[in-house]
């Protein structure tokens, strides 16, 4: 049964441990896309005031959680891991209705959650600096890592759990106070993070959440003096500007951007491994996706058999309501997305052979969802419009070579780099491509793994600075350095 618009309540914004009613009256509707006439939440659209009290609050937070110990702060996180991983099943429901991504995609979204922030909890007793040798006598000298006061957080709603956290803990643990803005077509999410950290004995103020659109809270966050940091996830355009607008105000700005990435398959490759990575890589989570896979690229010899075999596992991927566990794939965002996906798809069937999906899924049970086929695409040129944009949903489009140089350069042959992979058993071969592929993560004969204690970004058009890991502190932090006269 539907649920009536009247039945859910308005959000609220989360400003200085209160939760506080917007004053806007501009008011979104946010429907579960496996089912539009499922109405999931309803936000209004916040005003640049609204932003402005909230980095306001974060500003008068950050003098005692700054000198709070960074110990205390890290358990703080930790306790907010333990709620997590207590309410893993009901946070993954709630993504999956709200995202619509199949469950148990959802269930490691929340898992990576939890394991970031659990490494980040780990940093705050791992945030030291250095001694240094002085060439001065008797002089002493050493660096300190500092926070940098108020830092805003921009992120999508392809993964509205796990982006959230991977830019919050850092930020949080390190000293800064956080002003987060989450997209607009996942609010909820982001609003039981705010409760979840608050139960786990967070301060008021030391983080915000605001909801509204780009051009009015996102702007003011990234163009507002206090605000020190920005991170942001999203499209490349989008992070273009942010940057700009950011080094205006002399801002640290972090952007991780689009992607179109690569799987390279060599003839000597293990093809069914290959194909399991390729099919999951390009189809899970709808391929909304930065690191989904948008092209395979394989060696001529083995192409054939590889695309034949593609066809028939992309056929019995299972799409349908992302809550049924027997389903690998739910549905496109929106509406909005699913025409973009749609229109991709006719691109394609002017610059490639469409040999599997390409239909929109209009069946009695999937008709008041944004469902579309897993669709691939074979005998496409590099410099196509389907194997050079970002589509974000699951088309997949596959290239050809026979020569290895010939194979890196159809990879590189694209303005993005964020992720790419190859899969072959020859070692040597292995290394070579891998050295000469512009990404900024590559895998060998696996896919899509990540981990919260190495670094992500990307090369090129895919953005700028790198998240997670130890690294993630840099960008939260200032390095200091002091000097003694021990004299």
């Amino acid at each position: 049964m539907a649920t009536t618009t009247a039945a859910i309540q308005l959000c609220k914004n989360f400003i200085g441990g209160e939760w506080v009613e917007s004053k806007s009256t501009q008011i979104l509707e946010r429907r579960n896309p496996a089912n539009r006439e499922d109405v999931v939440a309803r936000i209004a659209l916040s005003t640049r005031q609204e932003m402005k009290e909230a980095i306001v609050a974060a500003k008068a937070a950050y003098p005692a959680w700054r000198e709070t110990p960074a110990p205390a702060r890290g358990k703080i996180l930790f306790t907010a891991a333990r709620i997590m991983q207590d309410e893993k099943e009901s946070l993954a429901r709630l993504l999956t209705r709200e995202e619509g991504k199949a469950l148990k995609d959802a269930l490691g979204e929340v898992q990576r959650a939890i394991n970031i922030l659990e490494f980040s909890a780990g940093e705050a007793r791992r945030l030291t600096g250095e001694t240094m040798p002085s060439e001065s006598p008797k002089n002493f000298s050493y660096t300190v890592k500092q926070p940098l006061g108020v830092v805003g957080l921009i992120t999508p709603w392809n993964f509205p759990i796990a982006i959230p956290i991977w830019k919050m803990a850092p930020a949080l643990v390190c000293g800064n106070t956080v002003v987060l803005k989450p997209a607009e077509l996942t609010p909820l999410c982001a609003l039981r993070l705010a409760e979840i950290f608050t139960e786990a004995g967070l301060p008021k103020g030391v983080l915000n959440v605001v909801l509204g659109t780009g051009e009015s809270v996102g702007d003011e966050l990234v163009t507002n003096p206090h605000v020190h940091a920005i991170s942001f996830t999203g499209s490349t355009a989008v992070g273009q500007k942010i940057y700009a607008a950011g080094a205006a105000t002399q801002k640290k700005v972090q952007c991780e951007m689009g992607g179109k990435n690569a799987v390279v398959v060599l003839k000597d490759a293990d093809l069914q491994l290959a194909l399991d990575a390729v099919v999951s890589g390009a189809f899970a989570s709808t391929g909304q996706r930065c690191t989904a896979t948008s092209r395979v690229i394989i060696e001529d010899a083995v192409a054939d058999e590889f695309v034949a075999q593609l066809v028939e596992r992309a056929k019995k991927f299972r799409v349908g309501d992302p809550l049924d566990t027997q389903n690998d794939m739910g549905p496109s965002v929106d509406e909005s997305q699913l025409s973009t996906v749609l229109k991709y798809i006719d691109i394609g069937r002017t610059e490639g052979k469409l040999v599997a999906g390409g239909d929109r899924l209009i069946n009695p049970a999937l008709k008041d969802g944004n469902f579309v086929s897993p669709t691939v695409f074979d005998h496409v040129a590099k410099d196509s419009r389907i194997a050079q944009e970002e589509i974000f949903g699951p088309v997949l489009s596959v290239l050809t070579f026979d020569d290895i140089n010939e194979v890196i350069d159809q990879a590189n042959a694209n303005p993005y780099g964020l992720a790419a992979a190859v899969w072959t058993r020859d070692l040597k071969k292995a290394h070579t491509v891998s050295r000469r592929l512009k990404a900024g993560t590559v895998w060998i004969n696996t896919y899509g793994l990540m981990d919260a204690a190495l670094p992500f970004g990307g090369y090129k058009r895919s953005g700028f600075g790198r998240e997670l890991g130890a690294h993630a502190v840099e960008h939260y932090t200032e390095l200091k350095t002091v000097w003694l006269n021990m004299q």
